[in-house]
């Protein structure tokens, strides 16, 4: 059994606002077999933690832990330093696809430890729309494990290190919840990833691990909900590109795991992380319409569209990729918590019967100081960290 990992780092800002939450959330394919897709852990950020400038953020998972430490001002009135250690196990794990079939007796599980240094640079303080430079370098070691299932001589990449630095601009952002409702973001990032070890690995050396690789892409993204009919939608666009990209610096496109990423690829009715990408272009939009008057229960159609460059050795036939779904979702009144499930298919996903892939999720999130339901909307509170991994 493989399961999606969870795996935070902060890269918007040292976040202000008291949060506890506990998130959950499950996907498995109809038709096809895949790894388990799973994320599971409780999160915590506590402003004023020993010091009235000091943060703590914490996430933690059943075998993986990512924290941070936040220093409000430390390197001047508007630049704030984090410094985070994270680590623990199958955050590293790696699942091979190749034309819509997953092929365990090629895919290993990885685990890591890392430790980060982060600088935060507010450009308009004052302002209601935050716009934040980030300059970030970490250390993240990979430790990797075959399994009963691995085929006969298959050679495992070399367990490394990798020296990461990412900087990056970002207007807005997002909240750390479920459905957030309100939000906006503009952001543009690079990352360079330099690897202590490198050279081929698998099946008679036919992939190879990269010494370097270096990424580019750019977010955009509007949530906006009605004030009285409650009613919402939420649109986002991903655009990305690589040099030297290998298996493990590609983008990963596919299911729809919304908290299990930073940046999520979601194409509803494909697998997790199906698709490898050297080059593409991801866009999701869906909508939340009450049912009953309390505005407790709604539905929510979405759709995903996706033009993808596969990373060679992973692709399959057709650049175009689309997804829609249907789900039912429960808010508490009080916003403390809420669940939603829902269906997805994948138009263009290959398998064993043609054309059309079909899946189902459950979703869940207890917010702990929740005040109304959605929580915080102010656009100045809208902040962006999560995952620093497609």
């Amino acid at each position: 059994m493989a399961v999606s990992c969870l795996a935070t780092s902060t890269l918007g800002q040292v976040d202000p606002e008291l949060r506890e939450l506990a998130q959950f959330g499950f996907t498995q394919p109809l038709l096809g077999a895949s790894p388990v897709s799973a994320y599971g852990y409780y999160y915590l950020n506590e402003p004023n933690f020993y010091h009235t400038n000091v943060t703590l953020r914490l996430a933690l998972a059943p075998v993986y832990m990512d924290s941070e430490v936040g220093f409000v001002g430390l390197l001047g009135p508007n630049t704030d330093l984090g410094l985070g250690l994270a680590g623990g196990g199958y955050a590293d794990n790696y699942y091979e696809f190749q034309s819509g079939k997953y092929l365990p007796e090629q895919s290993f599980t990885g685990d890591s430890a890392e430790g980060s240094v982060s600088i935060y640079y507010l450009f308009d303080p004052g302002k209601r729309i935050p716009l934040y430079g980030v300059v970030r370098v970490k250390e993240h070691y990979s430790f990797y494990q075959g399994s009963d299932e691995l085929e006969p001589g298959f050679v495992l990449p070399h367990d490394h290190s990798s020296f990461d630095w990412r900087v990056g601009l970002r207007f807005g952002g997002r909240e750390p919840l479920l459905s957030p409702a309100l939000a906006m973001e503009l952001s543009a990032w690079y990352e360079g990833q330099f690897r202590s070890a490198s050279g081929p690995y698998g099946l008679k050396g036919d992939r190879l691990l990269q010494p370097n690789s270096e990424l580019f892409w750019m977010r955009g993204l509007l949530i906006y909900t009605m004030p009285d009919s409650k009613q919402s939608f939420d649109v986002n666009f991903v655009a990305g590109t690589t040099a030297h990209a290998d298996r493990f610096s590609a983008y990963r496109l596919g299911g729809d795991l919304p908290l299990a990423s930073e940046f999520p690829l979601s194409i509803p009715g494909y697998f997790y992380q199906e698709l490898s990408a050297r080059n593409f272009f991801c866009f999701n939009a869906q909508c939340s319409i009450p049912l009953n008057e309390d505005k407790t229960w709604s539905i929510i159609p979405m759709g995903a569209l996706a033009m993808v460059d596969y990373l060679p050795g992973t692709g399959q036939s057709g650049a175009f990729n689309s997804g829609a779904g249907l789900g039912f979702g429960y808010r508490a009144r009080s916003g403390s918590w809420q669940v939603m499930a829902n269906y997805g298919y994948g138009f263009e996903a290959i398998r064993d019967n043609g054309r059309g892939g079909q899946s189902i999720g459950i979703f869940c999130e207890i917010n702990f100081h929740a005040t109304r339901p959605g929580g915080p909307t102010q656009l100045d509170r809208a902040i962006g960290f999560f995952p620093s991994h497609f």
